[in-house]
């Protein structure tokens, strides 16, 4: 007997862990199945940031100055970290909607893992993130974007975007379960967001922006993942930002996602 219980609570332990995976990718599939039956979804995801790449590229590209290299190779890494960024926050909207139908409060009536409900919703807005990043990819190099970084290394700055957005969207997940809807989700978050996206390096170089901006955007998390991304596509000296870029992510995530989870156990 001695010899079968630690195997017993042992194949306990992995089969919980089996479960609890199961749950959230099925929460997961159903979230992004959601989402390719309402494509008018992925077509308004879309929209913004091309219409961004377009209008920096052909309105304002041509006043902005950038040492060393075409403004569109400046801007198209900025575009990128924008996209992952603003699509995050369709954490928030997804989940308000969901607490609005009352389908949380029926999930959580299910016999499955309490965190595939955030879990799952947070996966697949990655993926959809994964979606809009190819796409608008291959806007960029319709009008002349241009990395000398090689494919791996724009394959670690894809990473690193995604990493940080992931663990952005936690805080969203939150947003999104204290909002009592999905158009005051959204309405919360632009104000937290549109900031730190303006007051960063993803548009302008540093020394565009007025003297007394130029500390707190050079160091804000945003200013430090474009930097990182910027550089490892554009085969450009990076230095330490990725790594910080790394520390804020999984900072983010260590402070927001058990604020997502406690607010979730006191919902519905």
């Amino acid at each position: 007997m001695t010899n079968i219980t630690p195997t017993g609570t042992n194949d306990t332990g992995l089969s919980s862990i089996r479960w609890a995976v199961s749950d959230v990718l099925t929460l997961a599939r159903r979230d992004l199945l959601a989402l390719f039956r309402i494509p008018t979804a992925i077509v308004f995801a879309m929209i913004q940031p091309i219409m961004f790449v377009l209008l920096f590229r052909y309105v304002f590209g041509g006043v902005i100055r950038v040492p060393g290299g075409q403004y569109v190779n400046y801007l198209i890494p900025g575009i990128l970290v924008q996209t992952v960024i603003f699509g995050a926050v369709g954490t928030a909207i997804g989940l308000a909607e969901d607490l609005q139908r009352g389908l949380i409060e029926r999930f959580k009536a299910l016999p499955m893992a309490r965190m595939a409900v955030l879990g799952g919703r947070t996966i697949a807005d990655m993926f959809r993130n994964v979606m809009v990043l190819v796409i608008i990819t291959a806007v960029g190099f319709a009008v002349g974007f241009r990395p000398h970084g090689g494919f791996l290394h724009y394959i670690a700055a894809c990473l690193i975007m995604l990493l940080f957005a992931y663990c952005l969207s936690w805080g969203f997940a939150f947003i999104g379960l204290v909002a009592p809807n999905s158009e005051a989700a959204q309405a919360m978050t632009f104000p937290l967001i549109f900031p730190m996206v303006f007051a960063s390096v993803i548009f302008v170089p540093l020394q565009g922006l007025p003297w007394w901006l130029r500390g707190f955007a050079h160091n804000q998390p945003i200013s430090q993942t474009a930097i990182a991304v910027r550089g490892l596509m554009n085969g450009t000296a990076i230095g330490n930002s990725a790594w910080v870029s790394l520390a804020w992510a999984l900072g983010l995530i260590a402070f927001l996602a058990p604020l997502a989870v406690n607010r979730f156990r006191k919902v519905a």
